[in-house]
């Protein structure tokens, strides 16, 4: 019977036959006229547009299957069952990983792969038997080859037919499928001709600096070119909180209290936030997205980088800044690494946890907070920083304790005393400090960009590669982390500091943390001295010094 499938086929006899058929609605993209004069005027904003490309006779998905029904029913058979693909390219490659472990691009169609699969073994989704499939064209089929392969297959091996509407696809013998697989050919260089086109447009859109994407970014009017004064003066007041040390939590929280909405009406968050705040149309400049694939662990990663003219310049965007150059630049480089303890999250439950170290000799050890036992009767929240003992992780000498309340009380008032006192340095510092290291910063990307390539080409094993890359990363965030910081005081000068004594109180912990973390290394905790004694006298603060790395120390217990 299977060997007949194909035979009768061929001769438009299905009398008896059960077959389903395959719809196919893309959405490509459409790239209306090549050169339009209003994309060089910069009259209008132009940007893709969608529409549905099913065929030159076809624009329906109901109408695929009332063709694929009346073939079939015509010819004696009975039509069981409808794939349906909507919005799918028979074109486009996404990135794939592939069975050995390697990265590839393939065109994805969980749908068509799913019907051939159901073809061979005879049996539709809905439990019926299933001797063929039909399409409405070859066009909606495939337009890659090596679906277009497994489509043979199907036929030759397993003797299932498959079959069009239109007459121009002939899987059922040698020669239809030799012209199958050109005119395949044909359609999929019609489809990259039109990507190159396209993409070729953005490019000129971009070199134009002619804004493009249908979300209005917020502090621009719907145009996106004219400033939304009342939006825009809120990016101005992001921009310089950042500057002057807030804490991106602590920025969120303030412009959620007065009530400012995203430009689609949403709450703020931390990634949408930080994308706008890295996003160079704040200065004026034109960008594009750009996705990066590691070429070993194949993980994809979506930068935008600024565009640049054929003279290596940034492009100018046709819309208002906001913020001049020189402070986005201060800014992308504070938010360009990966967050640091000045503006990240912080999971510690108590103030002061991993900063309070015992000061006995020969300690050392971090203090963990504990709640006092009821037998002492203190009062509801008391709580102390303790030295573990040595059979703890981690290990210590046990003999330090302190009041946590009133610890926490000292410590936050010497921190803002020393960072006001920075503050007001940096204000009267006519020179801001410089950062000598980026030839050193450079040399250590390009290190890691080496390593990357010499992994793709298996010049070193995988091992070797992660090993060394683990250490090029940590000189790279080292780097990073200084720099950002001296960018930060250099602006910081320039920008009315956080007055952090009035703002101390409607802090997030997570907020305390980061301004400890920032400030400080450590704070050493002495031997009692004696009972009613102010906890201040044990207390020996470390300050860090300017431009030192703020990374911290791992956790080893719970808090």
């Amino acid at each position: 019977m299977d060997n007949d499938l194909v035979q009768r086929a061929r001769w438009g006899d299905l009398e008896g036959q059960n077959w389903a058929g395959l719809v196919r609605l893309s959405f490509e993209v459409d790239e209306g006229p090549a050169t339009a004069e209003s994309d060089v005027t910069g009259t209008s904003d132009a940007k893709p547009m969608f529409r549905p490309m099913t065929g030159r006779d076809i624009r329906s998905r109901d109408e695929q299957e009332k063709d694929n029904r009346t073939f079939v029913e015509s010819r004696g058979g009975r039509y069981v069952y409808t794939y349906e693909e909507p919005d799918t390219s028979a074109w486009k490659r996404k990135r794939v990983r592939l069975p050995n472990g390697e990265i590839g691009y393939r065109v994805i169609r969980p749908v068509f792969e799913g019907a051939l699969e159901d073809l061979k073994r005879g049996v539709a989704p809905n439990g019926k038997q299933l001797d063929g499939l039909i399409v409405y064209d070859i066009d909606r089929l495939t337009r890659d080859n090596r679906h277009l392969e497994d489509a043979i297959e199907v036929v030759e091996n397993f003797k299932r037919p498959i079959i069009d509407f239109t007459g121009s696809l002939d899987l059922l013998t040698d020669n239809g499928r030799t012209v199958a697989r050109i005119v395949t050919a044909t359609n999929s260089k019609q489809s990259a001709d039109t990507a190159r086109r396209v993409a070729r447009k953005h490019q000129a859109l971009q070199q134009a600096g002619i804004p493009t994407g249908g979300t209005r970014p917020f502090g621009w009017q719907d145009d996106k070119r004219t400033l939304d004064q009342h939006e825009a003066e809120w990016l101005r007041q992001m921009v310089h909180w950042l500057l002057g040390g807030k804490p991106i939590s602590a920025v969120i929280k303030a412009i959620d209290e007065a009530g400012v909405t995203t430009s689609t009406g949403r709450q703020w968050s931390r990634p949408g936030l930080l994308a706008i705040m890295r996003n160079p149309r704040l200065c004026g400049y034109r960008s594009r997205q750009v996705i990066d694939v590691d070429p070993v662990t194949g993980t994809a990663n979506t930068r935008v980088e600024i565009v640049l003219d054929d003279k290596g310049k940034p492009v100018i965007g046709q819309w208002e800044p906001v913020v001049s150059v020189e402070e986005w630049e201060a800014l992308r480089e504070l938010l360009g690494s990966n967050p640091q303890p000045g503006q990240g999250h912080n999971t510690r439950k108590s103030l002061l946890r991993g900063t309070l170290r015992c000061g006995r000799d020969g300690c050392g050890a971090p203090l963990r907070s504990r709640k006092a036992d009821k037998s002492r009767n203190k009062p509801e929240g008391y709580f102390d920083y303790a030295c573990p003992s040595s059979g703890s992780v981690p290990s210590g000498c046990g003999g330090t304790r302190i009041n946590g309340p009133e610890t926490d009380k000292a410590v936050t008032m010497m921190l803002i005393a020393k960072y006001e006192e920075e503050a007001a340095k940096r204000c009267d510092d006519p020179e801001p400090a410089t950062w000598e290291k980026e030839e050193e910063l450079t040399r250590v990307l390009e290190d890691i960009e080496e390593l990357k390539q010499a992994r793709k080409a298996r010049i070193i094993t995988a091992e070797t590669y992660f090993s060394q890359l683990a250490e090029h990363e940590a000189e790279k965030r080292r780097l990073t982390t200084e720099r950002n910081r001296v960018l930060r005081n250099k602006h910081s000068a320039r920008t009315k500091p956080v007055d952090l004594a009035e703002t101390w109180d409607d802090l997030l912990l997570s907020e305390k943390r980061a301004y400890i973390e920032d400030l400080l290394i450590a704070v050493l905790v002495g031997p009692a001295v004696g009972r009613g004694k102010p906890v201040r006298g044990r207390l020996t603060p470390l300050w860090r010094p300017k431009g030192e790395s703020t990374e911290p120390e791992p956790e080893t217990d719970s808090a």
